[in-house]
């Protein structure tokens, strides 16, 4: 057994597979395993989709976060994000009634936003934290003939990214480094990225609805912590496929670029809520495109899913494959 300490980030996928447990409930209709974005319980005539996920690197407008991170996880498998619980942990010495409210109005008015019931949790001041924590758990429903899963992903789909590389971390970098922003860049300019939350949003609900109801989806995922190019890597791994991606297909705004370049962050591997990978039949991937676009939502084919035996490969800009890397530490570490 290797005593080394692990690295900030997701743990390594074939690591986290040696521990997943495998001995469960008939009723578990999708267990824990890497690329699926929640657990499937059967719930009698629909399935109970479940989630749970932490927002440890925003603390400005964390209670959006939380409530759009989780509410994407069930988007992907198709479900209706209805019930959330929080546990929200605050930092000791630092913590006041209006950090502790404001926190709260920021996941009410987002759980108003997304219909969605605050049912729940548990908050307190905790020993040993410098921000506060919080870590949501989505619950919604899905039609059992309605449920989408990574491994259903299938060679020859084409793979979809919509908005791009980098939102969530575009508001980040933002709203965490402002100050420091603000020396060689404009304010108009930083306080455009801040938005970068709401607009283009790290909330994908609505175009992972637009994707569903337009046929041909075999697949989504969700790129959180080591961004798109990681969301790959898991999305592959748990449909058992290569891919080929195309760098010069993949979608980034300036201010991202901009922002990425300023701390030295390579946008692949930076934290991604508010794009969507979507595994789609190819005869229908046009036809997904078009649906985005007739609501404004930026997207593009970055790829094909091939053979396992190929690989996971990025076709660079020059014509050189190189193997697709993987972010086991997001790249967002390097702004703080």
């Amino acid at each position: 057994m290797n005593d080394s300490p692990l690295p900030l980030g997701k743990l390594r996928i074939d690591f986290l597979e040696k521990i997943l447990p495998t001995n469960l409930d008939p009723s578990v209709v999708v267990g824990p395993k890497v690329g699926e974005d929640a657990t499937v319980i059967d719930f009698g005539s629909t399935y109970l989709v479940i989630t749970t996920d932490p927002i440890t690197f925003a603390t400005d407008e964390i209670g959006w976060y939380v409530v759009c991170v989780n509410s994407n996880d069930l988007a992907t498998m198709g479900a209706t994000p209805k019930w959330l619980q929080v546990t929200i942990l605050l930092p000791e010495n630092k913590t006041t009634e209006k950090l502790v409210r404001d926190i709260m109005d920021q996941i009410t008015k987002a759980c108003q936003h997304f219909n969605i019931s605050l049912c729940g949790g548990h908050t307190e001041v905790t020993y040993g934290l410098d921000r506060p924590i919080v870590i949501g758990q989505m619950l919604g429903e899905v039609a059992k003939d309605k449920l989408i899963i990574s491994s259903s992903a299938q060679e020859g789909d084409d793979l979809i990214l919509t908005k791009g590389l980098g939102i969530e971390a575009t508001s980040i970098i933002a709203r965490e480094r402002e100050s420091d922003l603000l020396k060689n860049f404009s304010p108009e300019r930083v306080t455009q990225a801040r938005k970068y939350l709401t607009d283009p949003g790290i909330s994908v609900l609505k175009e992972a609805s637009i994707a569903i109801n337009t046929g041909g989806v075999h697949a989504m995922h969700d790129p959180t912590e080591g961004g798109v190019s990681t969301a790959i890597h898991e999305l592959a791994h748990a449909a058992n496929v290569g891919a080929m991606i195309w760098e010069d297909k993949l979608l980034i705004s300036d201010i991202t670029k901009s922002l990425c370049q300023e701390f030295g962050i390579d946008p692949l591997g930076a934290i991604s809520s508010g794009a969507l990978l979507i595994a789609a039949d190819h005869d229908k991937s046009d036809q997904i495109l078009l649906a985005l676009a007739e609501q404004e939502i930026p997207s593009t084919i970055i790829g094909q899913l091939l053979n396992p035996e190929d690989g996971i490969q990025l076709k660079r800009k020059d014509g050189q494959n190189q193997q697709l890397p993987i972010f086991e530490t997001d790249e967002i570490t390097k702004i703080f």
